[in-house]
């Protein structure tokens, strides 16, 4: 049954990549007409030797030589420009195809839930729209056009090899059924470890971009060795899978060598003693070599492509998987119209927990009203749900139970966009990317001209670190902000997130990472920012809480108190507990 399944999983992989390819039905028909062509014209070479053979050295005519060499040689350009043309439409397909898959995989990837990337490794992914994506170019733009112009030369040489001697053909056929076997038992397993290999080369990727990505931490606590025995073992545990998957192709390719030159060989000593005998020419056996050589290495060719397409198998099942992943969180099929959004958010006993720790809840039978235009700072001791709110209100993840209505509507009843428009967010740990500053900044509002970048960086406070860079606005910064201090990472965030001029604002202690003079400033910024805005806040500094019109303190996932920073010093006990704790230095 195992392998049943498998049989059918390869082939619905093989018709998912067949429906890429189909768009380009002229594109391939190029491809196989050239191909055709140049198998016709390979297989008539050897009718062109057997004929300069008989009447051109036999007659000892220059005449005749002359034209059979013309013709040879007619021959030969005829196959050079079809094998250009075959070349370059079958390269084109591959690359075609394969830049589509990409497109269509990622297109896929970015709108998947959060709780995807949770359960699967991000830089795994990576490998596998790089690594894998590579080898199945190569198949595609390479390796099925060589395996079937192999295939059509097999077919058209064992038809000459009939037609030029029949008695000799059947001791080459002999060995086809030996060949056949082999290339079954071993492909098989070749299959299997390919599949096994891919992922184990995946591994490895990711590993290097974990630690490389983290470099910083990997040294300054001197892990360079044990991260180095880490990584030599990760690859020699790929190189061990490569290894018998490279030993069971050779064993393969070997047999079939040995099998089909072995019946040359044969051949070839019966068809010398029928030219000595007279039986039949030596052009007739000089074609009949070339045939049967063309046979017996189209034979190996196919033997050796058909790893080639076991490796690609597992890539494309990889890639298949991927594509098919299934998104958790989804626009309903009947979107609600939003209103004008004024920023009131109802939260009715929500409850969640995640997939990884189903027994575990984060949020527990929540309810909390936030009023239009209010700021209300979130406290309450590690793990009480501060960011996983945050999370929900955004729909990264869905309620377990419960609902969370913005402007009275349900937001499982919104489009994903439209909801998330109405959202602006400033994390602990500011998201930059590989790229300018503007570009960054832009991308809180794409369409933004250069006057409203700057001018949001100034309500920020940022734009006079931005000036002193060395191109200003077009300065290049490294992956993650690398180059910026933790503060101006900070500001480029808030200047972000002031240009998205989104009704609802999300700071996850947006000023945790900035000194005392620029809080002071980015605090004033954020002040005029939240003018008829609703704020929420998740807040570690006094000066945050105070500011807030409500603080709800959360723990375990409840509400456990609603109020003012001097109600709540009086009212509740865990507060006051956390402002003598937490707001003590300030």
């Amino acid at each position: 049954m195992d392998l049943l399944s498998a049989d059918n999983n390869r082939w619905s992989t093989v018709r998912k990549l067949l429906g890429f390819v189909a768009p380009y039905k002229r594109q391939v028909l190029y491809g196989l007409s050239a191909l055709l062509l140049t198998a016709a014209i390979t297989l008539s070479i050897g009718q062109g030797i057997r004929l300069l053979i008989d009447q051109g050295f036999a007659t000892q005519s220059k005449d005749l030589l002359g034209q059979y060499v013309l013709v040879f040689l007619g021959l030969v350009c005829a196959l050079a420009i079809g094998t250009f043309t075959r070349y370059y439409w079958v390269t084109w397909l591959g690359e075609r195809v394969i830049a589509d898959i990409r497109c269509k995989v990622f297109n896929h990837l970015i709108h998947l839930h959060p709780g995807f990337f949770e359960n699967n490794r991000g830089l795994e992914i990576q490998s596998r729209l790089t690594a894998d994506m590579t080898l199945l170019q190569s198949v595609i733009g390479s390796s099925i056009s060589f395996a079937l112009r192999n295939f059509i030369m097999m077919l058209g040489g064992i038809v000459w090899l009939f037609i030029t001697n029949a008695k000799l053909t059947v001791i080459v056929m002999i060995c086809v059924p030996l060949v056949v076997v082999p290339i079954l038992i071993f492909g098989r397993r070749v299959r299997g470890l390919s599949r096994i290999s891919q992922d184990r080369v995946a591994a490895v990727g990711a590993y290097v971009g974990e630690i490389l990505g983290q470099i910083k931490t990997v040294q300054a606590y001197n892990h360079q060795p044990i991260d180095q025995r880490k990584f030599f073992d990760s690859v020699e545990e790929a190189f061990r899978v490569a290894k018998h998957r490279t030993i069971q192709r050779a064993l393969l390719v070997t047999m079939v060598i040995v099998l089909v030159l072995g019946a040359v060989g044969v051949m070839l000593w019966i068809g010398g003693i029928d030219v000595i005998e007279g039986r039949i020419s030596g052009g007739e056996l000089a074609a009949f070599v070339f045939y049967s050589v063309i046979v017996g290495s189209a034979v190996a060719s196919i033997s050796e492509v058909i790893g080639e397409l076991q490796r690609a198998a597992g890539a494309a099942e990889r890639t298949m998987e991927l594509l098919h992943a299934p998104n958790e969180i989804t626009s309903p099929q009947i979107k609600q119209l939003l209103p004008r959004v004024s920023g009131q958010i109802e939260i009715d006993r929500i409850s969640f927990a995640y997939a990884s720790r189903p027994q575990t809840p984060v949020i527990d039978k929540l309810s909390l009203r936030i009023h239009a235009g209010e700021t209300m700072a979130l406290v309450g001791p590690s793990g009480a749900g501060k960011s996983t709110l945050f999370d929900l209100l955004l729909r990264f993840f869905d309620c377990r139970s419960g609902c969370i209505r913005l402007e009275g509507i349900d937001i499982r009843q919104l489009d994903l966009f439209d909801l998330r428009r109405c959202y602006a967010l400033v994390s602990q740990n500011p998201a930059l990317f590989y790229g300018t500053i503007l570009e960054n900044l832009q991308y809180g509002k794409p369409d933004a001209d250069q006057i409203s970048v700057e001018a949001a960086a100034k309500a920020a406070y940022a734009h006079e670190f931005i000036e002193e860079l060395p191109h200003g606005y077009r300065t290049k910064i490294g992956d993650l902000g690398l180059g910026l201090s933790g503060g101006q990472k900070q500001r480029l965030a808030i200047a972000r997130a002031i240009l998205a001029d989104a009704p609802i604002l999300l700071l996850d202690e947006a000023t945790s990472a900035l000194d005392a003079q620029s809080e002071f400033w980015v605090q004033q910024a954020l002040k005029r920012l939240m003018i008829n805005r609703t704020t929420l806040v998740i807040a570690h500094r006094l000066s945050t809480v105070q500011s807030a019109d409500r603080i709800a303190v959360l723990n375990h996932g409840r509400l456990e108190a609603l109020g003012t920073h001097a109600e709540l010093m009086t009212t509740s006990h865990l507060y006051a507990q956390l402002a003598t704790l937490q707001f003590q230095s300030e």
